[in-house]
């Protein structure tokens, strides 16, 4: 259950870093979080901030390490461990960090960036609408200019650290735009603006303590010079949005194994520890099935990922980069929630109680394959793109259609194109 023969030296230093950084959490930020005592942990942000964690990917010019989506994916397996809630307010400094990073101007750089990657200043996404999930254009938030500033009605909800971050990336629809998609036009909106509030924060099943609420903006002023980009950003939404779900899907496929590889973690040790008719419980076949199933799962994520994460830094169409990340997503998350489940399954009555984190894994990982685009929605954009690809190019290799003894019989290959 390894990677390491995929992995720089450079790699490997880092993961001991993160590891480091893991087990520093205290236990009882955990359950306080899980508790719903703690509305926002700053501390974890602050920390992960001064061991310079934060943003791994961004150029050391800004705070970053300049390294690559590998190295990142190997980061957050580690921080994976902790559950949904601190593996996305972690994740998103390299979501937010992206937009700005590749389309926010030298000065929101020095504003936002630097003081984000210290860990000084939380950052939340406001994407989600209530009368819009995966339908992103069907967002109803709306931006009116007056002047040199902006105005924002609406309100978004699903937003992992609503209560706690100091800087909001919003995406909203600039009036006067009838094209939705030209309307649409990304917002660094600080905390401290007037005409924000939160209206609702929400119970959860799981992905608890990360400050999860309804931003409400009520004409909440935005200068210009807070748009992503400046001036020249007002209408580029759209491209910003699809950037980011590179960010978004991966960081979610790339905690996801952390996540699956703790609940089995503990599993394997129960099994090897627990007896049942004079034999411990991993000598039965239908545990061992579990287990060797569950490493299997583990593994082929971590492929898939690395290779969604290779691409992602290669020179190569932005269709393959979505197909790629897209199908990293859908098979990573899918493959946590069967090894959370074989977890407790292993385990048996014990690993449905609290004595065991894997029922709080259980509840936290359910999420990961609805945010972020649900898998369904990965479903659609992995068919689209390869479609995309596969019929506009010529075979190079062998086409066995023709290898069948019928291929030459047209009449039979009926496909009802005609109109």
């Amino acid at each position: 259950m390894s990677i390491d023969e995929l992995l720089t030296e450079e790699e490997i230093t880092l993961r001991e870093k993160v590891q480091d950084f893991v087990k520093w959490v205290p236990r009882g930020l955990l359950l306080d979080m899980d508790a719903d005592k703690i509305k926002y942990p700053m501390e974890f942000i602050r920390e992960a901030g001064k061991r310079n964690l934060l943003g791994l990917r961004f150029d050391k010019k800004w705070g970053g390490l300049g390294l690559p989506w590998s190295s990142e994916i190997v980061a957050l397996e580690e921080v994976g461990l902790l559950g949904t809630s601190l593996g996305c307010l972690y994740s998103l400094f390299s979501i937010v960090g992206e937009a700005i990073h590749v389309f926010g101007t030298e000065e929101q750089k020095q504003r936002f960036l630097i003081p984000m990657l210290k860990g000084e200043i939380g950052v939340a996404e406001g994407l989600t609408e209530p009368r819009g999930g995966s339908d992103f254009f069907a967002a109803t938030t709306k931006a009116t200019r007056k002047s040199n500033m902006f105005y924002l009605n609406g309100q978004k909800r699903f937003v992992v650290g609503a209560e706690g971050a100091g800087l909001l990336l919003v995406y909203a629809k600039v009036e006067g735009i009838d094209d939705p998609k030209k309307a649409m036009t990304a917002f660094l909106v600080e905390r401290s603006s007037p005409g924000i509030k939160i209206e609702h924060v929400y119970g959860l099943m799981g992905t608890r303590g990360g400050g999860t609420g309804r931003l409400v903006f009520n004409d909440a002023a935005v200068p210009v010079e807070n748009v992503l980009g400046g001036e020249s950003g007002i209408g580029t939404g759209t491209s910003v949005f699809h950037q980011m779900m590179v960010p978004e899907r991966l960081t979610s496929a790339g905690a996801a194994v952390g996540m699956a590889r703790g609940s089995f973690e503990v599993a394997a040790r129960y099994a090897d520890k627990r007896k049942a008719f004079g034999r411990k419980i991993r000598a039965f076949e239908a545990v061992s099935a579990k287990i060797s199933e569950s490493l299997t799962l583990l593994d082929a994520s971590r492929a898939i990922n690395h290779l969604a994460a290779k691409t992602a830094n290669a020179p190569v169409p932005a269709g393959q980069i979505r197909q790629m990340v897209s199908e990293a997503k859908k098979f990573s998350t899918k493959s946590a929630w069967k090894i959370v489940n074989l977890a407790m399954q292993i385990m048996g009555g014990i690993g449905y109680t609290n004595i065991y984190p894997i029922e709080k894994m259980l509840r936290d990982i359910r999420l990961i394959t609805i945010w972020t685009g649900t898998n369904e929605i990965m479903d659609l954009v992995i068919q689209h793109e390869f479609y995309k690809e596969f019929l506009s190019k010529d075979m190079k290799s062998r086409n066995i259609e023709y290898d069948a003894e019928g291929a030459n019989l047209p009449d039979e290959k009926i496909y009802n194109d005609e109109e």
